[in-house]
């Protein structure tokens, strides 16, 4: 006999935001696909989670991103689309992906949304800006996906800093055929702006 955990389940966020997203919409929504992978992830709406779920937003910004005011997602949002993690990665392999930082850069304002540290309009703003450095830098998914998958190595390297005498396993380089959040109808970065409002 197992035990179960009930848990009451928000309602459906796609009750609460009907009006489908335009292919512009869509496309912006797409950047952040590849960091929310979990089942309740919403890949088609602003708001990140299939089901509302403001606490569980409101405490991922705050245990993650030490985030709990609107002004520190302002200034994390402002890091992100300046700097972010492609300093580092530069100085280490000599490119500067900028996709692991605008994956992240969106998640954090659609969960900024999701808690309502900003409103809608804030958030779709804040995606607006990020999109002329993705749209100028890739031209397909592929692309973007590469650079985002070396962005992770590099900060999961910096997470996992070897003690010195110990030895490393290297792994070999990540190869990708086609991105997982490519099965859904988004339009490639490079054909950008698609549907613009």
């Amino acid at each position: 006999m197992g035990l179960w955990r009930w848990r009451r389940k928000g309602a459906k966020a796609a009750r609460r935001y009907p009006v489908p997203l335009t292919v512009h919409q869509l496309w912006m929504v797409s950047l952040s696909a590849p960091v929310s992978r979990d089942r309740g992830a919403s890949r088609t709406t602003l708001y990140p989670f299939v089901r509302i779920d403001e606490e569980g937003a409101r405490r991922w910004l705050a245990e993650q991103w030490e985030i709990t005011s609107r002004e520190q997602l302002a200034g994390r949002l402002d890091e992100l689309s300046r700097s972010g993690y492609r300093a580092r990665a530069y100085r280490l392999t000599g490119v500067a992906p900028l996709a692991w930082d605008a994956a992240l850069y969106v998640d954090i304002a659609r969960r900024g949304f999701a808690c309502g540290l900003i409103t809608e309009s804030d958030a779709w703003t804040a995606l607006k800006n990020i999109v002329p450095a993705v749209a100028g830098t890739y031209g397909s998914w592929q692309e973007y996906a590469d650079h985002y998958l070396l962005g992770r190595r590099v900060w999961r390297d910096g997470l996992r800093r070897p003690t010195p005498g110990s030895r490393r396993r290297r792994r070999p380089p990540m190869l990708i055929c086609r991105p997982f959040w490519t099965r859904r109808t988004a339009p490639a970065p490079g054909t950008w702006p698609p549907g613009t409002p």
